[in-house]
């Protein structure tokens, strides 16, 4: 009779090899095109100049408003265009299930953490790639908490997150009304986008490039 000992740690490897198996067939494209997209998206993070701390630490003290005016807008018209891609067949999104305990508490913790880190997991790697130690540590401690939460998932943190209310989205709502429900929803937001007032939290470097009668503390 054969005895086989299961460790934590191959079940580590084996949540491991799972997750790059379902990442090699989802589909993304070729490695050329992911590696494009990568590198407009991290462009157009460093014009918008959302990666540096005083943006998003100043949107939590309500200083700043370019992140929310960016988020807002992204997210009013890529919702129509994404949602028209999927309905012709040239795109696809997998609906992950509502589980309010986690959505919760995760919630929290995670608007909490990019208050007092003043990065979020888009603008961190582009902070990191500009030599930002810092963020560095920080994205560490973020690598150690999801192993933490892989190693400890079904022990601690799925009892937390509680039962699944199934895949919920807004156009399932409103049958017979889903593409009239999107436009509407993205016209709405991106309206916001334009309304919300525009306010800047300046740091050292970026007062330094204005001119005096420019800078907030001549005026």
């Amino acid at each position: 009779m054969q005895i086989i000992v299961k460790t934590a740690g191959d079940d580590f490897a084996s949540r491991m090899a799972q997750m790059f198996e379902t990442v090699i067939h989802e589909g993304h494209g070729s490695l050329v095109l992911v590696f494009l997209i990568g590198v407009i998206f991290g462009g157009i993070i460093q014009y918008t100049r959302v990666d540096k701390f005083e943006k998003i630490a100043g949107f939590a003290m309500l200083k700043d408003t370019i992140v929310p005016k960016m988020l807002f807008l992204a997210i009013g018209l890529s919702s129509i265009g994404l949602y028209f891609m999927i309905e012709a067949g040239y795109a696809h999104y997998h609906v992950k299930p509502i589980m309010w305990g986690g959505l919760i508490i995760g919630g929290i913790l995670f608007g909490t953490s990019m208050a007092i880190f003043g990065k979020c997991p888009g603008t961190g790697p582009v902070s990191i790639a500009e030599g930002r130690i810092d963020v560095l540590v920080g994205a560490i401690g973020g690598l150690l908490g999801g192993l933490v939460f892989t190693l400890y998932y079904d022990d601690i943190f799925k009892p937390i997150m509680g039962e699944s209310a199934g895949k919920i989205t807004l156009p399932s709502l409103f049958p017979g009304h889903e593409h009239m429900v999107v436009l509407i929803f993205g016209i709405v937001v991106t309206i916001v986008a334009i309304l919300i007032p525009k306010k800047e939290l300046f740091d050292e470097a970026d007062l330094s490039k204005l001119p005096e009668d420019q800078r907030p503390d001549r005026q």
